[in-house]
């Protein structure tokens, strides 16, 4: 238990091997998903994707402001470019000739607008920019319009697996690569929320899981990725982890300055960067020692077969919700045995057709204390969502389970209305 709560914030390698084993670790998590190693320096382990978001968008406000001062410097020449972390967002605004900053996603997980708040941004920047209220994929042509905005500046968000249904927001490379190319364009930066979705880089190019496996592919095109590993890596809470291509902006903004106690040892002691001047904290425990241990015991093909698992559970519940008269799939696109076994990825969405009984659904699914659901909403109204990311799932016990309770549930309510 000492070793899990050691502080592994500064590199010390002649006193611990803490800070290599989470290089390692974080080397590891690169290669599960298919990324080369060195395009990614800037990685770390964080409480969880809302700290991940919020680093994502810490290094995209600063790279996008000081894009924006290095264009003006280059047509009027003047004063060299300032930062962010070290005028204050303020300053370095005017500096930049900047008056408003853009968040332009489609359907963003809250953690992202927490995000927002926390690095100064705000709530009232997201520009929703799908093909409809409903929709993950992007309008191309309305991101350009809104990136091409004067004294704007921008950061463009991808939510690879959305919360409430897990659909994805792009579909392949090519799709992303066109997202890329108007980032490029107009000097915005380019984040992914994959909390749930990045997993799916791990699945096999087939026709059974080709929709899923698109939705996470050209994301090695991406500036920054906000990952957690407390979902379908499984390791305990609190665990997250975000890569960036860009390694010194993230150690300009969350590095110590002036604080020599904190030094991280000798000359001598490698290329490994102290974790507490590229993330948040001064001060956590041993996160990584579980990612390695985890990874180590069942490398790629391990959480493959978890992740196959995960997904077949998940479209037995859709196809039993479809045909069932006392509920409804959703979204209504879903409600077809082909949409199914296509889109389904990890999570269910559904809500009864009796209003009542909706309003009421979660509370009675959980008070039987053998399977848990989250409420959320949608379309405006409640539904309940189950996510499949347990490692020990097993589509037929699991899938029995559900239909158990829900059919035991439905027939105390119609004894209660008789």
């Amino acid at each position: 238990m000492g070793l899990l709560l050691e502080n592994v914030q500064v590199h010390l390698p002649e006193a611990t091997i803490a800070t290599t084993v989470e290089d390692r670790a974080l080397r590891l998590l690169l290669q599960l998903f298919d990324f080369e190693v060195a395009e990614w320096p800037g990685r770390t382990f964080t409480t969880g994707a809302t700290s991940s978001n919020i680093m994502g968008l810490a290094c995209g406000r600063e790279y996008i402001i000081d894009e924006a001062i290095r264009r003006k410097e280059k047509h009027t020449a003047g004063q060299s470019s300032g930062r962010v972390g070290e005028m204050g967002l303020l300053a370095a605004c005017r500096q930049a000739d900047i008056i408003d900053i853009q968040i332009l996603t489609t359907l963003p997980h809250s953690s992202l607008k927490k995000a927002s708040c926390i690095v100064g941004l705000g709530r009232s920047c997201f520009h929703q920019v799908s093909r409809s209220h409903t929709d993950l994929e992007f309008d191309l042509d309305l991101v350009e319009n809104l990136l091409k905005q004067p004294n704007t500046a921008s950061i463009v968000v991808i939510s690879c697996a959305e919360v409430n249904t897990g659909l994805f927001a792009t579909h392949s490379r090519e799709d992303v690569r066109a997202v890329r190319a108007l980032c490029d364009k107009y000097s915005a930066w380019l984040h992914v929320d994959a909390a749930f979705g990045l997993f799916a880089r791990v699945l096999e190019d087939s026709d059974e899981f080709s929709y899923v496996r698109g939705g996470a592919e050209g994301l090695e095109l991406a500036d920054s990725i906000a990952g957690d590993g407390h979902k379908l890596l499984n390791v305990p809470y609190d665990c997250g982890f975000f890569f960036c291509r860009h390694a010194g902006l993230a150690q300009h903004i969350f590095q110590n300055q002036n604080a020599a106690y904190l030094n991280s040892g000798s000359p001598h002691s490698g290329h490994v960067e102290s974790p507490l001047n590229v993330g948040l904290e001064n001060s956590r425990r041993f996160r990584a020692l579980p990612v390695y241990a985890t990874l180590m015991s069942y490398g790629r093909g391990g959480y493959r077969d978890m992740l196959h698992r995960q997904i077949e559970f998940a479209r037995r519940l859709a196809r039993y919700i479809s045909q069932h008269p006392d509920f409804d799939l959703l979204p209504q696109a879903m409600n077809s045995a082909g949409a199914i076994d296509q889109f389904t990825y990890i999570i269910v969405l559904f809500r009864a057709k009796d209003e009542d009984l909706n309003s009421t659904l979660v509370k009675r699914i959980n008070d039987t204390s053998k399977m848990y659901v989250s409420g959320t909403s949608w379309d405006g109204n409640p539904a309940c969502r189950i996510a499949a990311a347990n490692w020990q799932a097993d589509p037929e016990r699991d899938s029995a389970t559900v239909q158990s309770v829900i059919e035991g549930l439905l027939q105390e309510w119609h004894n209660a209305r008789s």
